[in-house]
């Protein structure tokens, strides 16, 4: 899930040397925290969060059989 992430967001911004994703797993969840320059946040995250949304609703899909919940986090 981790590439799946890096993949969506390296095709949306501008910079895509600059995009990165850490994976963070506890017992209950696992999080991706996506990593991009300041100037592609707006690109990444959308007009009212719609972008950032549907990677949410894609890694979502995708984590069906991981039986952990999937957070996307997106930080600066």
């Amino acid at each position: 899930m981790k590439d799946l992430v890096e993949f969506i967001a390296k095709a949306l911004v501008d910079q895509p040397e600059q995009v990165s994703v850490e994976r963070l797993e506890d017992n209950y969840a696992i999080t991706l925290e996506l990593r991009v320059a300041p100037e592609d946040m707006g690109k990444v995250i959308g007009k009212q969060g719609r972008i950032a949304k549907a990677i949410r609703t894609v890694v979502n899909a995708a984590a069906v059989n991981e039986k952990k919940r999937v957070l996307v986090d997106i930080v600066q």
